[in-house]
C-alpha cells in the first residue's frame, strides 16, 4: 500500500476518533502530496521514494521548528511541533542504527574502490539513493567523511 493511501485511511480514523492533533499532521502531509504532484503536472504520481523524501522533509521541518521554538521560550510550541513530527514520522521506514549504517558504508566503499576524500561525492551519490528513508543525509555524510580519510 502506498504511503498516500494509508495516509487516507489515517485521516478517517484520526476523524472519527477526533484526534486533532493527529489529523492536523496528517493533513499536512497530503497537503504536502497534492502540491507536490501538482508541481509535476496533471495526473502525476509520486513514487515511494518521493514519498518518503516528502515526509522526511516536513519530520526535519517540524523538528526545526521546535528548537527554534525552545530557544525564543515557547515550550508548548515546540512540544506541539514534536508530537507532529512523532506523529509523522510513523510513516517513514524503520531507521538504520550508527553501527549497521557504518557497516553497510564500508562495504559500499570497498565495492566502489573509492580512496580518500576526492571520492566522496560518488560515494554519497550513490549512498543517498541506497538508503532513501533509512537514514538522515547528515548521519550518512559524518560517517563517509571518517571511513574515507
Amino acid at each position: 500500500m502506498k504511503f498516500s493511501e494509508r495516509i487516507d485511511q489515517d485521516i478517517k480514523i484520526s476523524m472519527k476518533e477526533k484526534a486533532k492533533d493527529r489529523l492536523e499532521a496528517l493533513r499536512a502531509v497530503k497537503s504536502a502530496f497534492m502540491l507536490s504532484r501538482t508541481e509535476k503536472g496533471a495526473g502525476y504520481r509520486l513514487s515511494d521514494e518521493e514519498e518518503v523524501k516528502i515526509i522526511q522533509k516536513l519530520v526535519k521541518q517540524r523538528q526545526d521548528s521546535a528548537s527554534i521554538y525552545e530557544e525564543q521560550g515557547r515550550p508548548e510550541l515546540a512540544e506541539k511541533e514534536l508530537q507532529e513530527a512523532e506523529y509523522i514520522s510513523e510513516y517513514l521506514p524503520q531507521q538504520m542504527s550508527e553501527q549497521e549504517l557504518t557497516v553497510y558504508l564500508k562495504k559500499l566503499i570497498d565495492e566502489m574502490g573509492a580512496e580518500g576524500m576526492k571520492d566522496m561525492g560518488k560515494v554519497m551519490g550513490r549512498a543517498s539513493s541506497e538508503l532513501a528513508g533509512m537514514a538522515d543525509g547528515k548521519t550518512i555524510s559524518g560517517i563517509v567523511k571518517k571511513l574515507l580519510q
